[in-house]
């Protein structure tokens, strides 16, 4: 599996990347694996500022509805356009074009709380 060291990580399996004071946040290699083939993303929460650990919307897989998380606080600013049209676009490219949302960052310093790659790989074993 592929954990890009350039991101950090939630122990709920999203990755969260930031430039400036945007973040680009989707799910895991790992966590887009366990679900199996993605047919849905779910986000109602654009222009909202939300928590560390709010859900901020749902992935709908074959199996099974799943919460998605945000890693840390901010004003959500946009859901990527191509999953409403590609969803499978999170299980072919987790880390690139199967991005979820962009975020406005509140507190870039809140990211020292997360993962980094060396972490996550430890925790899902």
């Amino acid at each position: 599996m592929n954990f890009p060291d350039n991101l950090r990580y939630t122990k709920d399996h999203e990755w969260i990347k930031l430039e400036g004071d945007i973040a680009t946040i989707g799910i895991t290699d790992y966590a887009q694996k366990e679900l199996g083939d993605i047919v849905y993303v779910e986000v109602e929460t654009i222009g909202k500022e939300l928590s560390a650990g709010d859900v901020f919307g749902t992935v709908e897989a074959v199996k099974t509805v799943s919460d998605l998380y945000m890693p840390i606080r901010g004003t959500i600013t946009e859901l990527n356009p191509e999953l409403t049209k590609a969803p499978e676009l999170v299980n072919n490219d987790p880390y690139g074009k199967g991005w979820m949302i962009k975020v406005k960052v509140n507190n870039p310093a809140d990211l020292d709380s997360l993962m980094d790659a060396a972490a996550y790989k430890v925790m899902v074993g």
